[in-house]
């Protein structure tokens, strides 16, 4: 749990160096220990957070958020001509 909130609020607050994709696998048993919507509800989070994870139940539905999510994220637009050093995923911003 720890980790989870950690770096869904390092993605929220804007801290990563770039955009991640979290997946989090088994929505029968999430849903009974966390519930989500129960945060938006209180207002302590933003409806727009939701959109920050992903609970999927197959392979085949975390490979597909995963694939649309790193093609939109991280593959998008033309190659670039020039070679810049990119940060690394995980930097945080100071």
């Amino acid at each position: 749990m720890d980790e989870l909130f950690e770096i869904l609020t390092l993605a929220q607050t804007d801290k990563l160096a770039k955009k991640i994709l979290v997946v989090i696998y088994g929505s029968e048993y999430w849903n009974r220990i966390l519930n989500f919507q129960a945060f938006v509800d209180a207002g302590t989070i933003s409806p727009d957070d939701l959109n920050q994870f992903k609970i999927v139940d197959t392979p085949e539905d975390a490979f597909e958020f995963l694939r649309d999510g790193l093609t939109e994220y991280h593959l998008g637009g033309a190659p670039k001509k020039t070679v810049e050093v990119l940060p690394e995923i995980a930097k945080t911003r100071p």
